[in-house]
């Protein structure tokens, strides 16, 4: 059984990010309290005063930034079996925690944990969309199953039609995963590639069909950056043929790159 000495947040920080506070405060507020330490690649001023003031340890990766390799950084900075990246952007609710460690607890041998999410659109919560009402659909299947299963044609239906996991909700079981987690090389998709690989592990995906976390979209993220130049097309395609035949792959990654306009804030 989990209890809460066994979970770490570990926030990505990236440059200047006004929403970094923002971040840190929810993870504070957490009605089941856990580690919380704060990893990056970029140290100034603005990352270092929020980690002392909150108390938070802060670690200094010295490569050159990446996503992949500052994810797996942050991951090898923790010390518990749990651990989340917590994406500086982003909030959690203050049950994040709790209904993790009870989801968690209801399975054998979790793999991952993850959660229903909301989006923050300028400045707004948004916890009903077109998008987000898809994404919830495509996570039925886990849901039904009181929110765990080890079968893998079920964990691999979950994301077989596009990545409906959101990665910041996701709390990684590093008893069980790879070290390090995640591939470095795709700047777009290395949490599909994650939970595509992760799925045919032996082992639970756990799920709260629950909003426990709030995904910021705007256009100074990431992955705005990789929609407008391309890369997340490229990369949808070459997670779909993964799992579909290619006449099947470039027609569900067309449907799929017309969704990618919601991430447009």
């Amino acid at each position: 059984m989990f209890d809460p000495t066994d979970h770490t947040f570990v926030v990505c920080a990236y440059k200047e990010s006004p929403y970094l506070q923002e971040c840190v405060n929810s993870l504070l507020a957490q009605t089941t309290p856990s580690s919380i330490l704060m990893a990056t690649a970029t140290p100034n001023d603005h990352i270092r005063e929020i980690a002392s003031h909150a108390g938070i340890e802060l670690h200094v990766n010295d490569a050159a930034p990446g996503i992949g390799s500052d994810w797996n950084y942050a991951v090898s900075c923790c010390k518990t079996p749990l651990v989340t990246l917590a994406h500086q952007d982003d909030t959690y609710m203050p049950r994040y925690t709790e209904a993790m460690l009870e989801t968690m607890n209801r399975a054998a041998s979790p793999l991952i944990f993850f959660s229903d999410y909301g989006e923050l659109r300028g400045g707004k919560v948004v916890d009903d969309s077109t998008l987000l009402r898809v994404k919830r659909l495509l996570l039925r299947p886990l849901a039904r199953r009181h929110g765990v299963s080890r079968y893998r044609h079920v964990k691999r239906s979950v994301i077989k039609y596009g990545n409906a996991i959101c990665c910041p909700s996701v709390t990684l079981n590093m008893n069980l995963l790879p070290r390090p987690p995640f591939m470095v090389g795709m700047g777009s998709n290395l949490d599909w590639d994650a939970w595509e690989r992760f799925s045919r592990m032996d082992g639970e995906f756990a799920y709260a069909p629950e909003v426990l976390m709030h995904h910021r979209i705007h256009e100074g993220s990431t992955t705005s950056a990789l929609i407008e130049d391309n890369t997340r097309t490229s990369e949808d395609l070459e997670m779909l043929r993964r799992f579909w035949p290619e006449p099947i792959a470039r027609a569900l990654n067309l449907v799929y790159a017309s969704g990618q306009k919601s991430n447009e804030s």
